[in-house]
């Protein structure tokens, strides 16, 4: 009979490895694009052999494809999550902006927003990578515009705006301003992005006030 060696995987730390290992490939990706990332450099940055990098991922791909996900986690801890806590509509809509142009102030990354350079380098790159990147970008432009249609369901913006429309200014002010703040250093970015948010959004709600301003003054006549 023949025993096998027992190898004893010591599970909560190569948790915190993996993690570790993360966290730089996250902030090389953010500056120097995921197609950066490599086996040999992050075991140069973490002072460990290739073959324990490796053993956490298996591929480059996988390291990616792992990479893009813990930059989703880090995402809904400091942008998604804490919006949540605002009352759903233009509060929250609101908050999910501000959250995200904090994101990029704060230089979480030194990239700026991970997924602004992320969609930027493989946009026009097939494969698994790319397309969990655009999941993941859609699904963000999808929650601003939800939030829109809530508060017309709310009344709280006019009927007449379109959703789409108004998510996708919205998103692009934060995207200029990112791009603004990485490429130029230009830290009044972020003071033009938010005047700009306030300013559509406030063009949107203008006219829905308007009308239930209109309405009450009807009913008081009556």
């Amino acid at each position: 009979m023949t025993i096998k060696p027992v190898v004893l995987y010591h599970t909560q730390q190569a948790s915190r490895t993996r993690q570790k290992i993360l966290r730089i490939a996250m902030d090389i990706a953010s500056a120097e694009g995921l197609e950066g990332l490599s086996i040999g450099r992050l075991a140069t940055e973490l002072r460990m052999s290739k073959t324990g990098v490796f053993a956490h991922f298996g591929s480059k791909e996988q390291l990616q494809l792992a990479t893009v996900e813990a930059a989703k986690q880090v995402f809904l801890e400091q942008v998604a999550q804490p919006a949540v806590e605002h009352f759903r509509g233009v509060p929250r809509l609101r908050a999910m902006l501000e959250n995200w142009i904090g994101y990029v102030e704060r230089i979480v990354f030194r990239g700026g927003c991970f997924f602004a350079a992320a969609s930027a380098e493989f946009d026009s790159r097939p494969g698994p990578v790319r397309n969990q990147i655009a999941k993941l970008t859609k699904a963000w432009l999808v929650a601003l515009q939800e939030e829109i249609a809530f508060a017309q369901s709310a009344k709280e913006i006019s009927a007449s705006v379109d959703p789409a429309q108004l998510a996708f200014e919205l998103h692009a002010y934060v995207q200029e301003a990112n791009w603004a703040f990485k490429l130029f250093n230009d830290k009044a970015a972020f003071s033009r992005a938010r005047r700009a948010i306030a300013s559509r959004t406030a063009a949107a709600t203008s006219g829905q006030i308007q009308s239930t301003r209109d309405l009450k003054k009807e009913g008081s006549t009556r």
